[in-house]
């Protein structure tokens, strides 16, 4: 669903250039703090994803700040902590895997309370 959201604010606000770059730093940052731990998969803080789209969405926002911090925070946080981690994942010998863990999930919904913060600033 968040993605859903995010989709639907990439095409509504038009967030060319700047929800591009915002996303592509929250990847950079997440999948920087991201680490696979053994009997718990992938693990990353769940304040860094809000930060990073907050901090990224002031630097980069321009007119819709708070809709780039949510694709940022959103997309960056998917793509950074489970998509790109993959190749981390097999040295943890898991027979199952699951995509958008508790740290992920944690960091995509505290950046969409990041990104009502900023609405309302």
């Amino acid at each position: 669903m968040p993605t859903a959201v995010a989709t639907y604010l990439i095409c509504h606000d038009r967030l060319k250039l700047s929800g591009l770059q915002a996303t592509l730093i929250v990847t950079a940052v997440v999948f920087a703090v991201a680490r696979p731990v053994a009997g718990v998969g992938i693990v990353t803080s769940s304040l860094v994803p809000p930060l990073a789209a907050a901090l990224a969405a002031i630097w980069l926002g321009g007119h819709a700040i708070a809709a780039v911090a949510y694709v940022a925070g959103t997309i960056g946080t998917l793509v950074g902590a489970d998509v790109l981690t993959m190749p981390r994942v097999r040295s943890l010998q898991a027979p199952m895997v699951s995509i958008g863990g508790a740290g992920t999930f944690d960091g995509v919904f505290l950046t969409g309370l990041a990104a009502v913060l900023l609405a309302s600033r």
